[in-house]
């Protein structure tokens, strides 16, 4: 037996017994299927301590207790709820909420999910202003002792940064600069103009090419490798362990990771600049038949003053930029491997947009400025 079931005039009183688990439901079933509650205008159940109630058990008891609602009976528990039957209703109170069946809810859900983005947004700004904050104040701190800058540690980041990427912004800034002196050079051979190949190959190369170029190489090896490495700290708890011994995190994680890259940058984009004229040089003997000699001189008289230095202006803005945003994901990374992974991807598209968008803003700077 699994219920007994007395009357009392026009109440009914039920009281439970046994196992209520899932093995148990048939003949809890059949149990409940022969109960008659015609007459009656109250039931009352009672679940004493005694009785073994799963969720599959709350789950029946629940709907057999709707299905006497149903038929005009009023239905109580004799005392509080069993946790199993309150745990079912709450479950099933948050799925209404999560799909609402009203007209008014409906209507309301765009708003809510706005409301969700914007708070989303704010809390998102908050933790970058917190993250830039503590890291401005780390690296005043590193005026006080030449040590705390920890040299060997922006050394170490200098040479992963910037000689190990050598390599491949040397390749990249050769061959872009081929590609865009080889559709310079059949344009201009069309109007007899191919001199002005070695103007469109400088300036190009030399204001935005080199420096944007690079940029991204470096927002993509060494962003990445920021988010990644602070992201796995994360994981094996070893910045919860610098916390412990009173280290300053973004001292030693952030600092000298943001300064060997600011220092790193620019070097490299002086690299691009000059791999990226010997390509055009190259192709303009090559293509152009253009002497040596006259493709300098021809550089010369195309660089203005401020021509080189405008690139040079631009890399440790960009330096800056991708250090903070590979370090501030990294810093981000929370519980499992999979948001490691996530965060690294959303380091290098931020460090990319972040260098385009600052990329506008010195072009803006400079047209207003006339340089």
């Amino acid at each position: 037996m699994h219920l007994s079931l007395q009357r009392h005039g026009d109440s009914l009183q039920v009281e439970l017994a046994g196992n209520w688990r899932g093995q148990e439901l048939p003949a809890i079933d059949a149990e409940l299927a022969a109960q008659s509650l015609t007459g009656a205008r109250e039931l009352v159940v009672s679940v004493p301590e005694s009785v073994t109630l799963d969720l599959a058990g709350a789950w029946t008891l629940r709907e057999w207790m709707k299905s006497a609602e149903r038929t005009g009976l009023e239905v109580r528990f004799d005392g509080p709820a069993p946790g199993q039957v309150a745990l079912v209703d709450a479950t099933l109170a948050g799925r209404r909420r999560a799909a609402p069946s009203s007209s008014s809810e409906s209507t309301f859900e765009p708003v809510n999910a706005l409301g969700r983005q914007v708070t989303r947004r704010l809390i998102t700004l908050r933790y970058a202003l917190e993250f830039i904050g503590h890291a401005v104040v780390a690296w005043l701190r590193t005026w006080s002792s030449w040590h705390r800058l920890r040299p060997a540690s922006v050394a170490r980041h200098i040479y992963e940064t910037g000689v190990t990427a050598i390599p491949i912004v040397s390749l990249i800034a050769f061959l872009i600069t081929v590609i865009i002196a080889y559709i310079a050079a059949q344009q201009a051979r069309q109007y007899g103009a191919e001199i002005f190949v070695v103007d469109i190959v400088t300036v190009g190369v030399l204001r935005e090419l080199a420096v944007l170029l690079t940029a991204i190489i470096v927002a993509g090896r060494s962003g990445s490798a920021f988010a990644a490495e602070i992201g796995a700290m994360k994981l094996n708890e070893e910045v919860d362990a610098l916390h412990a011994i009173g280290v300053e995190t973004h001292e030693v994680l952030v600092v000298p990771r943001v300064v060997g890259l600011v220092i790193a940058l620019p070097l490299l984009t002086v690299i691009a600049d000059g791999i990226g004229l010997l390509g055009g040089a190259l192709l303009c003997h090559w293509l152009l038949d253009m002497p040596l000699p006259l493709y300098l001189d021809r550089v010369q008289d195309a660089i203005a003053p401020t021509t080189f230095w405008v690139g040079i202006i631009k890399a440790p803005f960009f330096g800056l930029l991708i250090a903070l945003s590979g370090t501030y994901r990294g810093l981000q990374v929370r519980d499992s491997s999979r948001e490691l992974g996530r965060l690294t991807t959303v380091a290098v598209v931020q460090s990319i947009f972040l260098v385009i968008f600052a990329n506008a803003i010195f072009a803006i700077v400079f047209w207003q400025l006339d340089v």
